[in-house]
C-alpha cells in the first residue's frame, strides 16, 4: 500500500517492489504467481483493516443510526485523488474482467461484507424507527452503487466531486430518502 500510495499503480512493478520490501521480484512471484494475485491479496489486506474498523463503527448500539451510517460513508469513500486503497480496488475491478472464478468470488466476498454490514445497520434503523421502512438489501444495493460511482469520481480526480462535496450529496440522499424526522 506504501508503494501505490507513493508511485501509484503505474509505478508498481515487481522488481520495485522487492525492491521496496527487500525481496528479489522472483521471491514475490514464488509467492503471489502473478501481479494479480498479489493486488488481490492486497486488497483483501487493506480491507481486513477497514472491515475490523468499519464493524467497530457499527457495533457502537448507543449511537443513533443515523450517525453510524454517516461514520460508514466517511469510511466508504475515498480521502481524495489517488487514495491508495480506491486506486487498489478500481485496478482490481479492471483487471477482474479476465480474473478465474476463485479471484472474482474473493472479490464478490469482500465487497458482501460491506453489503451485509450496510443491511444490518439499515435493518437496525428500521427497527428503531430511525429511519423509513425500505426495502434494506435493495436499498443498500442502490446505496453503494451511488457510493462507488462518486467514489470513483473522487479517486479520479474529477473536478467538482472531491471528498465533502461527494458527502455533502450522500447527506441530502439519505435525509430525503431514508432518515426520518
Amino acid at each position: 500500500m506504501a508503494t501505490i500510495a507513493a508511485r501509484g499503480l503505474e509505478g508498481l512493478t515487481m522488481a520495485g517492489l522487492g525492491r521496496d520490501v527487500g525481496m528479489s521480484s522472483g521471491h514475490l512471484l514464488y509467492y503471489f504467481r502473478t501481479k494479480d494475485e498479489l493486488l488481490l491479496r492486497t486488497l483483501e489486506w487493506s480491507e481486513g483493516r477497514l472491515g475490523a474498523e468499519r464493524s467497530a463503527l457499527l457495533s457502537r448500539h448507543h449511537l443513533p443510526v443515523a450517525e453510524r451510517l454517516a461514520a460508514y460513508v466517511e469510511l466508504y469513500v475515498p480521502d481524495g485523488p489517488r487514495d491508495p486503497h480506491w486506486t487498489l480496488w478500481l485496478e482490481v475491478w479492471n483487471r477482474s474482467q479476465n480474473a478465474d472464478a476463485e479471484a472474482r468470488e474473493r472479490q464478490a466476498a469482500i465487497e458482501g461484507a460491506w453489503h451485509r454490514d450496510l443491511v444490518a445497520l439499515l435493518a437496525e434503523g428500521i427497527s428503531r424507527g430511525e429511519v423509513r421502512p425500505v426495502d434494506p438489501d435493495r436499498y443498500a444495493t442502490r446505496l453503494r452503487a451511488l457510493l462507488d460511482g462518486f467514489s470513483v469520481h473522487v479517486a479520479v480526480g474529477i473536478p467538482g466531486t472531491g471528498r465533502e462535496q461527494v458527502l455533502a450529496h450522500v447527506r441530502e440522499h439519505l435525509t430525503e430518502t431514508l432518515l426520518t424526522g
